[in-house]
């Protein structure tokens, strides 16, 4: 295999690994394809920890079909799903913004992507051996014409489980649950995972946290520091404050210390 057409790379979590082979390569996320070959391991008291590694190889445009061929072609192979680059953008990416969502889809009226998403998803969950359904809704996105994304919300007698410290185990489950339907798909899945409602809620906090702290930096005219927050949570600020002419936002920081900044104008 020539060596310029793959890159292998390692970071702080999967992310981070992506962000540093796209780097070596000197491309952007569309150009490459994502193979996760280990997920990172934080260890026993931080004994033992592991980077995730993945391996970035080089997208090659398809060869055109055979003209009237002799006999029926053969099926394609399955292509590797490339990642949900929407996750690896600086602040721009993660979860699409939705302030609500519509009452629950029948199983009559989904459409592919959201019949593969909850069959993978439940999949997923049976191979975790936990007990739950999924419920699925269309979210409505933020803006007029952005197209609105499929919500998974799991239901069940513990989704603690799923939802992890901060969502990062909801996290994991939604980024594998995308690339495998994407894979199926051979196209990019939009959907969101959720768990008893945990992002619904928590996008709904973070709304209000952003306003409270706009508000209070221009009546204290100075810069607020709010917590690190993963790329999604931290897109769910920027977007609740962008129609404001009184403030901005930025972000600073590297890796899991990335935070959001309101600076009065």
């Amino acid at each position: 295999m020539d060596t310029k057409d793959y890159v292998e790379a390692t970071g702080d979590n999967v992310e981070a690994a992506i962000a540093a082979g796209l780097e070596q390569l000197g491309v952007g996320p569309n150009d490459v394809m994502v193979e996760i070959l280990e997920e990172p391991s934080r260890g026993v008291f931080g004994i033992g920890a592991k980077p995730a590694r993945v391996r970035l190889r080089m997208r090659r445009p398809s060869p055109p079909p055979p003209v009237e061929p002799a006999e029926p072609a053969p099926a394609p192979p399955v292509r590797e799903a490339s990642v949900d680059f929407d996750d690896m953008d600086d602040d721009d990416d993660g979860d699409s913004e939705f302030e609500a969502v519509q009452e629950a889809v029948d199983e009559d009226a989904l459409d592919e992507d959201a019949r593969i998403s909850r069959q993978v998803l439940m999949e997923l969950l049976e191979k975790m051996r936990i007990q739950g359904d999924v419920v699925v809704r269309r979210a409505e996105p933020s803006q007029p014409g952005e197209n609105a994304p499929w919500l998974l919300d799991i239901t069940g007698p513990d989704m603690s489980l799923l939802i992890g410290r901060r969502g990062e185990t909801l996290n994991a489950l939604q980024y594998i649950a995308r690339l495998i339907t994407s894979r199926r798909l051979q196209r990019r899945a939009n959907i969101i995972v959720d768990a008893g409602g945990y992002k619904s809620q928590r996008s709904q906090r973070l709304r209000q946290l952003a306003k409270r702290m706009a508000d209070q930096a221009v009546q204290q005219s100075r810069t607020i520091y709010l917590e690190p927050m993963p790329p999604n949570e931290r897109r769910i600020i920027h977007l609740a404050l962008r129609d404001r002419d009184d403030v901005e936002t930025r972000s600073t920081g590297e890796g899991d210390t990335r935070k959001v900044t309101i600076v009065p104008k």
